[in-house]
């Protein structure tokens, strides 16, 4: 009987310190929650559907990423990363994304004729996919191939 007193107290203990862990947890997810939605609504005015819908866990981590991805401390200008996932959407396509990317890269500046050309080189991308990918050319074959054409082109581009 003792042992088993023993193992229930120990059983309860442990219930306890996990409730006390995750309602702890859960308090901490509630306030960085908070903190990426406020900051949201300082950057947007507004706390984005596409934001609201996302699992409540989670958001502060994805807010963040939006974040990096989206600043100053990226290799690739704002405007041309938003051509990039203009013209990443247009092939999804996802209207939404391409609604989000095309106004945003007008914002950083980008013209129509760049933004015509992204979805031109989207879909230019994903017709020679579909060409490579169906006609079953031997991918070794094809790398051995590309290289040696860019072998070729910059020893004519010296000359």
């Amino acid at each position: 009987m003792r042992i088993l007193t023993k193992k229930f107290v120990h059983r309860a203990i442990l219930i306890i310190s996990v409730f006390f862990v995750s309602v702890n947890l859960s308090a901490q997810e509630t306030d960085a929650y908070e903190k990426a939605k406020t900051e949201m609504e300082q950057t947007f005015g507004t706390f984005p559907s596409f934001f609201a819908s996302y699992p409540k866990h989670a958001l502060p981590e994805a807010w963040e990423l939006f974040k990096t991805l989206k600043g100053p401390k990226g290799s690739i200008s704002s405007k041309n990363a938003e051509l990039i996932q203009l013209a990443v959407a247009s092939q999804i396509p996802c209207v939404y994304c391409v609604y989000f990317h095309r106004i945003s890269a007008q914002a950083y500046g980008a013209t129509e004729v760049e933004i015509n050309e992204a979805i031109a080189l989207g879909a230019e991308t994903r017709h020679w996919s579909m060409i490579l990918q169906g006609s079953g050319i031997s991918f070794e074959d094809f790398k051995s191939e590309f290289d040696n054409m860019m072998k070729y082109m910059a020893e004519k581009a010296k000359n």
